[in-house]
């Protein structure tokens, strides 16, 4: 009965988490904009674990997981929204191509994308990753918009190397030479291993949650396609990422 009620309580929790979210979506002075920012500037220095110990303080005051403020998703969206003209601008689009590529960089890379990792990584966690305590009446579980937290966190990184450094180093890692090749590659490597480590952390600050080195074996795979790329370069095997990307776009 007790386990009950408490399953009770953090489902109730979960669910006025989200229904305040999605309040808070549509009144932007309700958003705490300075605190999404301290955020990034956290995630891209060397204590990006920081913004996860909010939540933990969030969950001991509040007794959930996950921001129940979107500015930093609203944030990640406008810098989206403003890189997405800037390339489109670069590289001469159209109108219907500079719509068609800003949608896609939105929806798709950003939220499509994120939704399916945080779903995927969510579901791992809860069926395999966590440790049951006998002190404990209640399962925890990982919520669902605390591993879309983890995603956007882990993303903005990511954004800034991709959409932001990548940008201004257009003119180099377009080029055909092997400096442009290693600068894309290993661009893309450190932004991916980036997201990856960031993710890692997210579920690492969750204390019912073990073995969450899982979440940093994509970075394995990551170093692995980054040498074989290397090794085939000479034997015109290897690819610039950045090069392939812009010709998909």
């Amino acid at each position: 009965a007790a386990a009950s009620s408490s399953s009770s309580s953090s489902s109730s929790s979960s669910s006025s988490t989200t229904s305040q979210y999605l309040a808070r979506l549509t009144d932007f002075r309700q958003m705490d904009i300075q605190s999404a920012l301290d955020q990034m500037r956290s995630l891209l220095g060397g204590r990006p674990h920081v913004v996860y110990k909010t939540s933990y303080y969030r969950k001991q005051t509040k007794n959930h997981w996950a921001r129940d403020d979107p500015a930093f998703c609203v944030l990640q969206a406008v810098f989206l929204f403003v890189a997405s003209l800037a390339y489109a601008v670069a590289f001469r689009s159209t109108l219907s191509g500079g719509m068609g590529f800003l949608l896609h960089t939105i929806l798709w890379n950003w939220l499509v994308a994120g939704t399916i990792v945080a779903t995927i990584a969510r579901e791992l966690a809860n069926r395999h990753l966590c440790v049951h305590q006998s002190t404990s009446h209640v399962k925890q579980t990982v919520e669902w918009l605390y591993a879309f937290d983890i995603h956007c966190n882990a993303f903005f990184p990511l954004f800034c190397l991709l959409y932001g450094v990548q940008f201004f180093l257009l003119p180099l890692v377009l080029g055909k030479s092997l400096l442009a090749f290693l600068l894309s590659n290993t661009l893309y490597a450190a932004a991916f291993s980036w997201y990856w480590y960031i993710t890692h952390l997210g579920y690492r600050a969750l204390p019912f949650l073990s073995n969450t080195e899982v979440f940093l074996f994509p970075i394995a795979g990551i170093a692995l396609v980054f040498v074989l790329n290397l090794v085939g370069y000479p034997f015109d095997m290897g690819w610039n990422a950045s090069r392939l990307l812009a010709t998909i776009y």
